[in-house]
């Protein structure tokens, strides 16, 4: 009866308005609603949406229920604007009383506003899934702005270079600038006529070379900031003090050209001619492609106004059918900018130039060739390089602030990531792994399905969703020690070593001790120059977002499955100067766990041996140097500067300060800390190797089974090598030459001096890596050896630091052969070593033979090297180990991050050092011990023999190791597993 009673008044409404909300219709139904006749105002109310708009209802703001007399009357209840189409009593009496009652453009009206309220009810929904906590405001505000940042960088670089040149002109204000900004200045014009200048011969038909295709879809002044700023950059961050190398220069500016014209060559096409010729043939074939070329430039214009930036992306994509870009055509277009900037960058003269003698104005870059002699000293190699002038060096360092980074922080949580390129920033090109080029790699991870992937999204989505911030206390304390020159808390010196006068002599031995301290002076202040650059890139990004609430990192993964920020700066797997200078965004109240974690997390920071006492020693520490904490957070340069004696000592001074504030307010317990409490593995290469063999010695070693206080694996092998220096020091140095150097470094064995060849060794560090990294170590001291002394000292404890390893590691080294034989069968056959990680990500190693490809262009012959079918044998079998290892701890750290999301916790991870609020340690703690069980419950080795012989069925691959009898779940109880 119900539903004729509906038809019926459906029926009694004009069929016109009915056609124009057809579209409307499917919203919801009848069904929906219940069969009760009878109801009152205490019924319980439902929200309904309309079947159609000519159902009538009562007056906005008004409900039906029913009244003592007559049945039914409509009562104001509900505010105009009442989202959902307002709410019902449970009967569809209602719906039929209501319907005949009211006009069809009332109705409208209010259909109106409720696909209104319904679009803003959807929009609400994902935003708190995307930004929770966020008001919306903010959230568009934030978006809009990074919208900019990630389109707008060149283009507002371009903007202020051509503001700047008119106030130049006319009110000479480029004395003023700083120096390496008037450099710029100075380039900006002549480079941009002369890419201009080309641009009109290519459109005029009188150039015709190889890259006049690419060159002419950009604007000459944006193509000018993109050349100036990526060759700058390149000189700054890769360079080799103050030079580059031309081919990847040539591909690194041809890729950011490539890179800015895909949107702009889009928005461009399409751009509405004001032509009147134009306009008269709207009517033919060419007006109603440029009508429809209009019609879509609307389109993708408001969707980037309404910020619907996925489908910007669609259509773009979707509408440009340019191929990618070659890696020659990137080569050729590269070069001839940088010949450009070549011919027309100059030096200044300093302001202060005496105006008497002529101007010194020189190149500012050369372009010239060096050789490098291969380690045999039998054959070299030359290649081209740029390189610029020293006064252009000298100022270098001091111009990060002036250089465009595209890929800043996030202001607003990266998006989710969906697919190889489909995640993390809104416009600049984001792909989920870095293959380098490997073209298999990309293939299996593009084959990989959603579903395969989606555990590693959700762990890369929640890295990128925690939010951080600029500690602008330590930035304070920084930025003081780096004007004042460095020195401080491991900063680089800002100035360069002298270097050593000739003697003058002719004496060959002491002509060879000066030319061993020139070259060793000369490469110290190489690495100098290299670390001033790299502090003020930091430093520079750190100043940018200082006055920000909060911004965030989106993260993809290298090829083992390793996550890593995108941002190449200031983030959380920095130096410990970066690491000191960020903190979360997000404070929670420490409570007692807190504090407690707070303590211990400050003694791990000083380290120095404090790190090795039990918890209960180093809440012991803290407290017993209470005073020199609050000394240096109170006056942390003119105080008595405790913190610089530890380890790292900004991460110390952020938790001096932290703890400070604590103790001294009302009640520490309820203060809210903004700290990142990190829980590092112990050795964490060997832990993973100690689960796989199940062995009970080498879980002992790495803190897989309890213990009163934490096992050290380095204090370890350091006292096995000490044993065997101390034995080899009592043979005769005639029959056994290697005594003298065990004499010699008798009082130089300690932990650190074997740590990095320790944490190396799983890794796959050869006797000649181990070797540099002891050399580095015993400089470090400055002990009182001379060059070659040095250098036979480091041969021979690298050798006896890898035989004691071997002897205490015995199961994870039989681990490692084996996977080292399996990858030496299958690359035997021209194939690459595949495996899938446990959280399904496709590894395929890049290893491959190169083959060199020569293009000619107008600045040198350039040689770009490309991937060969024929794998590397030698290099498939080395690096299987290592790479296998590091896609288990990326497991690890993906599993732990996804885990901690969904218990509600701020999480972020640095391979094996997991971070987290001080008040959730605890729950950390339980958290990472219990997904590192779950990740070797699995059957990892027999899982991968599996795959192995799937893949290559005519192959015999060796049987497993035996392994021992461990019980995993002894790293439940195991304290110091992470600590």
């Amino acid at each position: 009866m119900w539903r004729n009673g509906a038809k019926h008044t459906i029926c009694k409404t004009q069929r016109s308005a009915l056609s124009s909300s057809a579209s409307f219709s499917n919203a919801c139904s009848f069904q929906s609603l219940s069969l009760g006749r009878n109801f009152s105002v205490k019924s319980k109310l439902y929200p309904i949406n309309i079947l159609n708009p000519h159902l009538g209802l009562c007056p906005r703001g008004e409900i039906p229920r029913k009244d003592n007399d007559s049945g039914l009357r409509c009562v104001p209840l509900l505010p105009r604007g009442f989202s959902c189409g307002g709410f019902y009593p449970r009967s569809y009496a209602s719906v039929a009383e209501a319907v005949s009652s009211h006009t069809d453009l009332e109705v409208q009206e209010l259909v109106q506003e409720l696909r209104k309220e319904q679009r803003k009810e959807t929009a609400r929904k994902r935003w708190e899934r995307i930004a929770p906590g966020m008001g919306w405001r903010k959230y568009e505000m934030l978006k809009r702005r990074q919208v900019k940042i990630e389109t707008e960088a060149w283009e507002r670089a371009a903007n202020e270079y051509r503001e700047l040149l008119k106030e130049m002109c006319e009110h000479k204000l480029a004395p003023n600038l700083p120096y390496m900004k008037s450099l710029f200045l100075g380039w900006f014009e002549p480079l941009r006529d002369a890419i201009h200048k080309e641009q009109e011969l290519i459109r005029q038909g009188k150039c015709r070379a190889a890259y006049a295709p690419y060159f002419n879809h950009l604007p000459a002044d944006m193509t000018c900031v993109i050349t100036m700023h990526k060759l700058m950059g390149l000189m700054m961050t890769v360079g080799e003090h103050g030079s580059a190398r031309v081919v990847p220069a040539a591909i690194t500016i041809g890729d950011a050209i490539e890179q800015e014209i895909r949107i702009h060559n889009f928005l461009e096409k399409t751009k509405k001619k004001k032509d009147a010729k134009v306009e008269k043939r709207e009517g033919d074939e060419s007006g109603a492609v440029e009508k429809e070329q209009e019609k879509l430039r609307r389109k993708v214009t408001e969707l980037i106004r309404k910020q619907k930036l996925p489908a910007v992306r669609r259509i773009v994509k979707d509408y440009d059918e340019s191929r990618p870009w070659s890696q020659e055509a990137k080569a050729k277009v590269g070069s001839r900018l940088i010949e450009l900037l070549i011919h027309t960058a100059y030096i200044q003269p300093p302001a202060d130039q005496l105006c008497e003698g002529p101007p010194d104005i020189r190149p500012a870059f050369i372009h010239t060739a060096l050789s490098i002699t291969r380690v045999d000293k039998k054959t070299s190699r030359r290649y081209g390089v740029i390189k610029c002038d020293p006064v252009v060096l000298k100022g270098l360092e001091r111009s990060a602030r002036h250089m465009v980074i595209p890929y800043m922080p996030m202001l607003v949580p990266p998006v989710k990531w969906m697919g190889y390129d489909k995640g993390a920033y809104f416009f600049l090109p984001s792909y989920i792994m870095r293959t380098h080029g490997s073209k298999q790699q990309r293939e299996a991870m593009k084959l990989a399905s959603k579903a395969q992937l989606e555990q590693v999204f959700e762990a890369l989505d929640t890295l990128g969703s925690t939010k951080w911030r600029v500690n602008k206390r330590v930035l304070d304390v920084v930025d003081r020690i780096w004007n004042s020159g460095g020195r401080l808390a491991h900063l680089v010196d800002r100035d360069d070593v002298p270097l050593p006068e000739k003697p003058d002599t002719e004496d060959e031995t002491l002509l060879k001790k000066w030319k061993w301290k020139l070259r060793n002076a000369k490469k110290e202040n190489r690495e100098r120059h290299s670390l001033r650059c790299d502090t003020e890139l930091k430093l520079s990004v750190a100043r940018k977002m200082k006055d920000e609430e909060g911004f965030y990192y989106p993260h993809n993964v290298d090829f083992r499955g390793r996550a890593y920020p995108m941002h190449p700066y200031l983030n959380h797997l920095g130096s410990d100067m970066c690491r000191g200078i960020l903190e979360f965004a997000e404070g929670r109240p420490l409570g007692n766990v807190g504090l407690r974690w707070l303590k211990i997390h400050l003694a791990n920071l000083y380290a120095g041996g404090v790190d090795k006492l039990s918890y209960e020693g180093r809440v012991s520490f803290t407290e017993n140097h209470l005073d020199e904490i609050f000394d240096s957070a109170d006056k942390p340069l003119e105080g008595n500067r405790w913190w610089l004696r530890a380890e790292d000592p900004f991460q110390c001074l952020a938790a001096c300060i932290n703890l400070s504030e604590a103790l001294r307010s009302s009640s520490p317990e309820t203060y809210v800390s903004y700290l990142p409490i990190h829980q590092d593995g112990s050795c964490n290469g060997l832990q993973h190797y100690a689960a796989l063999g199940r062995d009970t010695l080498g879980a002992a070693a790495v803190n897989l089974m309890a213990g009163e206080k934490p096992a050290d694996v380095y204090s370890g092998i350091a006292a096995r090598v000490l044993d065997i220096m101390r034995e080899d020091a009592q043979k005769d140095p005639t029959s056994f030459p290697d005594a003298l150097q065990a004499r010699a470094l008798l009082d130089q064995v300690d932990r650190k001096l074997v740590k990095q060849t320790v944490m190396t060794s799983v890794y796959g560090v050869t006797y000649i890596g181990a070797r540099d990294q002891i050399m580095r170590r015993l400089k470090e001291r400055g002990t009182q050896l001379d060059d070659s002394q040095t250098f036979g000292a480091s041969c021979y404890a690298a050798k006896v630091t890898l035989t004691a390893l071997e002897e205490m590691f015995e199961a994870a080294r039989s681990i490692m052969s084996w996977l080292g034989e399996c990858a030496k069968i299958i690359a035997s056959e021209n194939q690459p070593v595949r495996w899938t990680t446990p959280l399904g990500l496709p590894v395929v190693q890049p290893y491959r033979k190169l083959g060199r490809h020569l293009i000619k262009t107008s600045l040198q012959i350039l040689t770009l090297q490309r991937e060969t079918e024929k794998v590397m044998v030698k290099r498939q079998r080395t690096a299987f180990p290592p790479n296998f290892v590091h896609s288990l701890d990326g497991s690890h750290m993906m599993m732990t991050a996804i885990a901690c999301k969904r218990a509600g916790m701020n999480f972020a991870g640095v391979h094996d050092s997991f971070w987290t609020h001080a008040c959730d340690v605890d729950k950390l703690n339980t958290i990472l011990r219990e997904k590192f069980i779950e990740l070797y419950d699995a059957p990892i080795l027999e899982n991968l023999l599996e795959s192995f012989e799937e893949s290559s069925p005519t192959l015999t691959f060796p049987p497993l190791p035996e392994r021992g009898d461990f019980d995993l779940r002894e790293v439940l109880r195991s304290t110091y597993f992470f600590n």
